[in-house]
This record gives C-alpha cells, sequence and structure tokens, in this order.
C-alpha cells in the first residue's frame, strides 16, 4: 500500500483538476507515480513536463535508446513497477531481448552489440559513479553529439527520480501485473 494518497482529479480542489488533465493528455491516464506526484500539483506538472519532452518530442534520443537507459535505472534502483512497465515499451521500440536480459542480470554489456553496449555502460557508471570514464563520455558525444548527450543525462536524471518517488512512496504493480526485474 503506498505511504501517500495517490490523488485522482476529483480530490483534486476544482481549481487544479485541469493539472491532473495535462498530465493525461499526452499519456492517456496518469500512471500512480503521476498520481503520488500529484500531492504537489505544481512539481508534477513541471516533471510531467519534463517527461512529455524527453518521450514523446525529443527525437536526438531515439526510443531505442530512451527504453535501454529507462530499463538499466529502473534496474539499478531496483525500482520494479518502473522496470516492468518499461520491459513492453522497450520492445516496441525494438530493444532486442539479449539487451533486456543483460540489464536485468547486470551482466557486461560486452556481449551486445556496440550501439547497445555504450548506453548500458554510460547509465551504469553515471548512477554507480556519479561520473564516467572519458571513453565512456566519448562514445556517446560521438553518437549523439552534445544536445543529444545532455538529453540522455537528463533521461537518466528523470527515469532516477521516477525511481526514487516510486520506491520511497511505495508504489506496487497493479493488481494482475507480473513483476519482470528480478529480485535482488
Amino acid at each position: 500500500m503506498p505511504r501517500l494518497n495517490l490523488i485522482s482529479k476529483e480530490s483534486l480542489p476544482p481549481s487544479q483538476q485541469h493539472l491532473y488533465e495535462e498530465i493525461a493528455a499526452q499519456r492517456g491516464h496518469v500512471a500512480p507515480p503521476f498520481a503520488a506526484l500529484l500531492n504537489s500539483p505544481e512539481i508534477a506538472t513541471k516533471v510531467a513536463a519534463l517527461g512529455e519532452h524527453l518521450r514523446y518530442t525529443s527525437s536526438i534520443v531515439s526510443a531505442e535508446i530512451r527504453e535501454i537507459v529507462t530499463l538499466t535505472t529502473a534496474n539499478y534502483f531496483n525500482c520494479q513497477y518502473i522496470y516492468t512497465h518499461h520491459v513492453t515499451s522497450a520492445r516496441q521500440a525494438g530493444v532486442r531481448d539479449q539487451v533486456i536480459e543483460v540489464i536485468a542480470n547486470g551482466d557486461v554489456p560486452r556481449k551486445l552489440l556496440p550501439k547497445e553496449g555504450v548506453f548500458v555502460q554510460f547509465t551504469r557508471e553515471l548512477l554507480k559513479e556519479k561520473s564516467m570514464r572519458d571513453s565512456t563520455f566519448a562514445a556517446v558525444n560521438h553518437l549523439l553529439g552534445a544536445n543529444g548527450t545532455i538529453d540522455l543525462i537528463t533521461t537518466i536524471g528523470y527515469y532516477a527520480m521516477q525511481c526514487l518517488v516510486v520506491n520511497a512512496v511505495g508504489i506496487e504493480l497493479e493488481e494482475g501485473v507480473e513483476p519482470l526485474l528480478l529480485a535482488t
């Protein structure tokens, strides 16, 4: 059971119900992490706007790369909710099952194609070391350019924030959804 109420549209004051609708507009619904964030409606809408830009507007970081770093981030934070919900998104974006397995198992990404493994490595180094090797940074910067590299770093930060909210609030998978993140 979540530690905070998951806010519905009806539980917001009428003057703030449009904020709920703004979050639902692009996504088609308000998922539990955003329902938790709606305990602070202004923060929720700003976080949602950043997520919308990173996920639906930015064309520099492909959906495949975004989902690789999202799964890697969720795995790092042991965030079942984000991980499980993004496995489907990852597959839809063209992420191979082998990549998902390497991320889930914490395996060394050398087994992957370089264009996949570099993003797993970049994310892991950034989260674990709070920085990364020059060679890892240079490889990603070569592939994405400065703008794309900043978008990628921001994407990792965005999903790290989402994982922290989910874990801190205690948001669990919906009934009937099978957990896909290996227990640690």
